[in-house]
């Protein structure tokens, strides 16, 4: 499959994922109780992995791929800001969300639930500009 519509596709998904995680998921841990906070944390995290591990690797593999080989038709800078907004996304990913769900499964407060909700709208717009952009970009190839 071409290596640009594996790259809308993992994006897609992404993008869904990450407007349930905003909508529904992360306003939800921050209703749980302190008594359940961090085994519900880790069973998160877990989970999450399933769902993420394989269209993260794809987008993130395609995504380069697109830079250095840009299909022909798609404007040049299209792929590199892509690459950008998936840096963002996986940088907010790393250093925002990463260490919330840490210290939700080590030691929760009632706060942090209410954290990763704020903290996750520079993943959640990324995500969706990267959707925006790489429906251009199939337009722009056929």
């Amino acid at each position: 499959m071409e290596p640009l519509v594996v790259n809308a596709i993992a994006t897609c998904v992404m993008v869904g994922v990450i407007w349930f995680v905003q909508v529904v998921h992360y306003p939800l841990l921050a209703t749980i109780g302190q008594d359940r906070a961090s085994e519900i944390a880790q069973e998160h995290q877990r989970r999450t992995g399933w769902v993420v591990g394989l269209p993260m690797a794809a987008e993130g593999v395609t995504t380069l791929w697109l830079v250095f080989d840009s299909p022909s038709g798609v404007h040049s800078v299209l792929p590199y800001v892509g690459g950008i907004l998936l840096a963002i996304a996986l940088g907010s990913t790393i250093f925002l969300s990463v260490p919330l769900h840490e210290k939700m499964a080590n030691s929760p407060t009632a706060d942090i639930g209410a954290q990763l909700v704020r903290t996750n709208w520079p993943r959640t717009i990324a995500w969706t500009l990267r959707g925006v952009l790489a429906a251009i970009m199939l337009l722009q190839a056929t």
